[in-house]
């Protein structure tokens, strides 16, 4: 499972006609068919994500594997788009499975690498649609193309293979095998709520990362607008004081001022800059409203963060409830061994005396035969 030719391996179909282009560790997670807004985790750990090329069908594909199980088989096309919705996620929309899919990277490098290969791969895809339609149009140029071949295929999962072991000593203690039973299912049930938790986590996570960029950004965007806006208010409110004073002048001199037209272009010009300032108001008021709304997204983000922690706390909770399982399931592996050990010692005695009792039976047979 940790390299990339582990799917053509699983799938034998696949062995001739693809091999593997790039391959990356993610997180794979699908959108949520009935709300089409929540991401469902697709895997319970980071598996490997490929890309293929099918020579035969000159397709591109992304396959990932999960067990026996393909939990991506995605044919690229070229309309399909890779976008990156936060430093570690990405996701692309695959319209033939009817679903979207979200990667998970652990780092932003490995998630730049992967959406330049996607886009590496999609242009190819582009280029092979094109020299195929061009070909099949000299080939017959009569004739209208044929609609595009299914190229989901039907994956099997191999059998599950089955053997018995030897048979069981005699004496076990049959309590201590139904506690250790009982044991081993507490144990995986406390993993997968551990694992499921995790990776809540890691998506909460990752909707939080990206969420906090948009504030942050929108709000430095808002901040530098309404700074820009202040400072242009302030240079208008000073160009009007200006002309009152000179209309002021102008009326106080009466004839000896300028001529009534040139009163009548301050007027306009004093007017069309009173209406620019109350317009210029209007959208500092605005700015402001959305300020405070983004006061109130920042203090939702803080109480996310806070569940987050909580979350944290209970899996820290949860990892120190496993590792005193464990310890009590090898305290009863261990005194499980001790019966055991006592039983085989207290077998042996019993043979030995069993056979001094045969020899004694001997003896006694001679003496009466005698």
């Amino acid at each position: 499972m940790g390299s990339h030719s582990d799917p053509v391996s699983m799938f034998p179909l696949h062995r001739e006609r693809e091999q593997p282009i790039f391959s990356a560790r993610a997180h794979v997670f699908q959108i949520d068919p009935a709300t089409k807004r929540n991401w469902i985790p697709a895997s319970k750990h980071a598996v490997t994500v490929s890309f293929f090329y099918d020579a035969n069908r000159n397709v591109y594909r992304i396959i990932s594997v999960g067990g026996t199980k393909a939990i991506i088989n995605s044919t690229i096309s070229p309309n399909m788009t890779f976008t990156k919705t936060s430093q570690k996620f990405g996701q692309w929309a695959d319209s033939r499975a009817n679903t979207v899919y979200g990667l998970g990277f652990a780092t932003e490098q490995q998630l730049h690498q992967f959406c330049e290969r996607f886009n590496e791969v999609k242009d190819a895809a582009r280029m092979a649609r094109e020299k195929s339609q061009e070909k099949m149009e000299m080939n017959n140029p009569g004739l209208s193309i044929a609609a595009p071949q299914d190229l989901c295929d039907e994956l099997q999962s191999p059998p599950v293979m089955c053997s018995n072991g030897p048979e069981d000593k005699l004496f076990r203690s049959q309590s201590a095998d139904i506690t250790l039973n009982a044991e081993k299912e507490r144990i995986k049930k406390m993993l997968s709520e551990g694992s499921i938790c995790e990776m809540n986590l890691e998506a909460e996570l990752f909707t939080l990362q990206d969420s906090n960029s948009k504030l942050v950004a929108a709000l430095h965007e808002a901040n530098a607008n309404v700074e820009q806006w202040k400072k242009q208010l302030a240079a208008y409110q000073d160009e009007t004081e200006r002309l009152r004073e000179q209309v002021a002048d102008l009326e106080a001199h009466g004839g000896h001022g300028p001529s009534d037209m040139l009163k009548d272009e301050l007027t306009q010009s004093l007017e069309e800059l009173e209406a620019l300032l109350k317009a210029k108001d209007e959208e500092i008021r605005i700015l402001q409203a959305k300020k405070s709304d983004f006061h109130e997204m920042e203090q939702e983000r803080e109480e996310a963060i806070h569940r987050i922690q909580e979350l944290e706390i209970r899996n820290v909770e949860l990892e120190r409830r496993v590792q005193s399982a464990e310890q009590s399931l090898a305290n009863s592996l261990e005194e499980r061994d001790r019966i055991e050990s006592e039983v085989q010692r207290v077998i042996e005695i019993l043979d030995v005396k069993i056979f001094d009792l045969n020899d004694l039976r001997q003896s006694l047979v001679k003496l009466i035969d005698k």
